[in-house]
C-alpha cells in the first residue's frame, strides 16, 4: 500500500492535468479552478482513508469526530470506502448530512443562547437560493457537478494508486468496483 505521502504526492501533481482537463471541456477558468480545489480536497481531505486513523482523517483536527460514525460503520477498503463508484458518492452524502444536522443545531443553540429566534424554514431556503444564484452568477450552472466530479477524481485518484499497489505487491486485483 502507497503510504499517505505518495498519495498527497500524486494528487499534488495530477491537480494540474486535472484543471487542464477541466478547462480543456468548460472553456471557463474559474470552473477549472474550482475542479482543481475540488481535487485537491478530495485527495487530501475527502479521500477513501477517512474510515482508518489516517493524515485524511488526522488533517480534519478537532472536525474529525464528524468522520468517527463514518468509520465506525464501514470497513477499511470496502466497496463503500474505497469504491470508485460508490465511495466518493457515500462520503458526499455522509458529509452533508452531518454537515446539515450541525447547521440545524447551531441555528437552535444561537437561537437559545442570544434569546433570539430559530430562522425559519422559508428564511433558511431564501437564504440558500440567494447563495446559490451568487455562485452559479460566478461559477455557472454546473458548480455542483464540477465539485462532485472534482472530489470523486481526487478520491479515485487515491483509490487507483492502491489498486496499481497491490497488483505490483501481489499480482492480483482487488474488487472495488
Amino acid at each position: 500500500m502507497p503510504s499517505g505521502r505518495t498519495h498527497d504526492l500524486i494528487t499534488i501533481g495530477l491537480a494540474i492535468p486535472a484543471a487542464a482537463g477541466s478547462f480543456s471541456v468548460t472553456r471557463n477558468f474559474t470552473a477549472a479552478m474550482v475542479f482543481a480545489a475540488a481535487f485537491i480536497f478530495g485527495g487530501l481531505m475527502f479521500g477513501p482513508d477517512l474510515d482508518t486513523r489516517s493524515k485524511q482523517y488526522s488533517r480534519w483536527g478537532p472536525f474529525r469526530v464528524l468522520w468517527y460514525p463514518y468509520r465506525r460503520f464501514f470497513k477499511h477498503r470496502s466497496r463503500f470506502s474505497h469504491g470508485l463508484i460508490l465511495g466518493t458518492a457515500i462520503r458526499v452524502i455522509y458529509f452533508l448530512g452531518v454537515f446539515s444536522l450541525l447547521v440545524i443545531a447551531g441555528s437552535w443553540i444561537y437561537a437559545a443562547a442570544v434569546g433570539g429566534k430559530v430562522i425559519s424554514i422559508a428564511e433558511f431556503t431564501a437564504f440558500w437560493r440567494s447563495l446559490g444564484e451568487t455562485v452559479r452568477n460566478t461559477v455557472g450552472d454546473r458548480l455542483l457537478l464540477t465539485v462532485f466530479l472534482g472530489c470523486w477524481l481526487g478520491a479515485a485518484s487515491h483509490t487507483f494508486t492502491d489498486l496499481a499497489g497491490t497488483y505490483i505487491k501481489t499480482g492480483s486485483r482487488t474488487k472495488l468496483f
